[in-house]
């Protein structure tokens, strides 16, 4: 069974394995001192801190108000940008929510953990929809902030959260009502309101997905050069992701790239090392990275490749094949042809452990993360890959059940569709840092809005949305829980307060004007400081961040208003060491000279 290793396991289970010798060393040192690491740790000591006098709550309280106001300043197209202190380099200057939060950790124990509990609300829509982290922030500061008042009244904390999630739901549920399906030339707006109203990423997006498709690949890389170039490229992607995080080589995105990659594609499961041992040592030799496709890797086979990965002797990365069954084996055929390798099956006579480098396939890039696998070749094999296609194409012709007809066509777009890398170009690092991270946001963006619809942007869709709580009250159970939808209609106007107090206006007019017209299109766009017709001007947001960002931050709030105890470890002053004094030790034939 194919794994992925924790790191007591895998440490203190695995042999060391040498390539270059082969042999097996005992690893029991390493082992046993991690335990003891791990025991160490697991005994930390910890203080308690009990909410008896509400003071708990406002340190906590005081964390989320510190990350809602620090994210708050970039909300907009006219927030600012943030700067982060780099220890090892130039600092980073950044509009992008999800960046910042990484970065943020306090002093105060408690206000600590306020900030974490808060961040889950950023992260975890920045993880499913790819953008919307700070307005999941502002949303989720509102929901507590307007929270902690009633409670503090004495209200049923238990029940007022059980508001805000049947809230929560049923606004999601709205949402969808006001959501309709993007076109064609809507997606640069969408991508450059992500973007903070740059325009110029907006359309380079646009371009991107015209060339490729609509579920076509777009890869956002670091350029070389001053200038932003947009290329189409090449390859294939498909849904698999590494086997064990230690092949990672980018530790920030978590992802592994590798240049100039040779493809091992093998159709069984590797159980031993010696299976793979002779193409492991020719790419040790010949230093060369290799992707590993197979059915399955075991723990046996799998720890020695991991070992000699984190010693850097060795280039590698290993993924299970892409589907199941003979639609595996189809699989691992398309892609032997794009590569030009081929597969090492039982049946066709190729023993792995005697084949040589000649069945390796050819790649200039392959970049995998957790989830999925991006192989760009030179394009040398494309007239191969169109006789393939044309094969599919022709057998699906001949098949009649509308299922294996999907699946075959799913190949077909897999083979013929092109990857578009938008490499982007800056003056400086700081400004590409920053020009990469807005156009990842446009592009996320873009996805999102594709995959569920837009809706009117600018905080005006939260906005309109509190409209509905009226309705909403009238289906709950009793008065605490109506008092819990109250509190997300409150919570509803945040952002759209923020967007205007960034562009100089006053929150409270611009959410009495808006709400003042019916027009669910009707609002304000802070670019101009004007109210108009917002789908019409192109600023919309993707619904699927707009649920998003509903789901996780009463998700958030919730659990912040029905806490009433924290523990936090207990920190230790580390003792400050004793400096050894350094021996005498003379270099002529004069000892020192003393003084009475």
């Amino acid at each position: 069974m194919s794994c992925i290793l924790n790191p007591v396991s895998f440490i203190s289970q695995m042999s060391s394995f040498n390539f270059s010798t082969f042999k097996y060393t005992s690893s029991t040192s390493t082992s046993s001192s991690y335990k003891m690491n791990t025991i160490t740790k697991a005994m930390a000591k910890k203080e308690l801190y009990f909410n008896h006098d509400g003071s708990v709550t406002r340190k906590l309280q005081a964390g989320v108000d510190l990350v809602g106001d620090l994210l708050g300043v970039t909300l907009g197209p006219k927030g600012r940008n943030v700067v982060l202190q780099n220890k090892y380099g130039p600092p980073k200057i950044v509009n992008d929510g999800e960046t910042v939060l990484k970065q943020i950790e306090l002093e105060d124990p408690l206000e600590n953990v306020g900030v974490k509990l808060v961040r889950q609300a950023g992260a975890k829509t920045n993880d499913l929809a790819g953008d919307g982290s700070t307005t999941s922030i502002v949303l989720a500061r509102g929901l507590i902030d307007e929270g902690v008042k009633v409670i503090a009244a004495g209200r049923n904390p238990i029940q007022i959260s059980r508001g805000i999630e049947k809230t929560a739901k049923a606004l999601v549920s709205h949402l969808k009502l006001m959501s309709r399906e993007i076109e064609d030339h809507e997606i640069p707006d969408v991508a450059a309101v992500s973007a903070g109203n740059d325009y110029a990423v907006g359309n380079m997006i646009a371009d991107a997905m015209k060339k490729v498709g609509r579920k076509g690949v777009v890869r956002i890389d670091k350029g070389t050069s001053t200038e932003t170039k947009l290329q189409i490229v090449e390859g294939m992607q498909f849904d698999r992701g590494y086997l064990s995080p230690y092949f990672v080589t980018d530790r920030r995105r978590m992802i592994v790239e590798y240049d100039n990659c040779k493809l091992l594609l093998v159709d069984k499961k590797i159980t031993h090392p010696k299976e793979v041992f002779k193409m492991l040592e020719n790419a040790v030799k010949d230093d060369f990275p290799i992707l590993i496709i197979a059915e399955g890797i075991e723990q046996e086979a799998m720890a020695p490749i991991i070992r000699n990965k984190l010693k850097g002797s060795l280039k590698v990365v290993a993924i299970k094949a892409p589907a199941f069954n003979e639609r595996k084996s189809h699989c691992m055929d398309d892609i032997a042809i794009l590569t030009k390798g081929t597969v090492i099956k039982d049946d066709m006579g190729l023993s792995l452990e005697k084949v040589g480098v000649d069945v390796l396939g050819n790649a200039t890039k392959v970049i995998i993360t957790k989830n999925s696998t991006l192989i760009v070749t030179d394009g040398s094999t494309r007239p191969a890959v169109e006789r393939r296609v044309s094969e599919i194409k022709a057998y699906a012709e001949t098949i009649e059940e509308n299922f294996q007809k999907k699946i075959l066509y799913e190949r077909v777009a897999r083979l013929s569709g092109g990857i578009a890398i938008i490499e982007v170009g800056a003056q400086t690092q700081i400004e590409l840092k920053d020009k990469q991270l807005r156009m990842e946001d446009a592009l996320n963006a873009t996805k999102a809005a594709i995959e569920e619809g837009v809706v009117v942007g600018g905080g005006c869709c939260l906005l309109r949305l509190s409209l509905k709580v009226d309705e909403i009250k009238e289906q709950l159970d009793n008065e605490e829980q109506k008092i819990g939808a109250e509190i997300f209609r409150q919570a509803l106007s945040y952002p759209i307060r923020k967007i205007a107090e960034n562009a100089g206006a006053n929150g409270s007019l611009v959410v009495e004007k808006v709400l003042g017209n019916d027009d669910f299109r009707y609002g304000y766009n802070a670019a101009t400081n004007s109210y108009e017709d917002l789908m019409k001007s192109g600023i919309m947001d993707p619904t699927k961040v707009v649920r998003c960002c509903l789901e996780h931050a009463s998700s958030v709030a919730k659990i912040f208003l029905t806490s009433d105890a924290v523990a936090v470890d207990i920190k230790e002053a580390s003792p400050f060491p004793r400096r050894r004094r350094m021996p005498y030790t003379p270099t002529s034939g004069v000892g020192p000279i003393g003084f009475n």
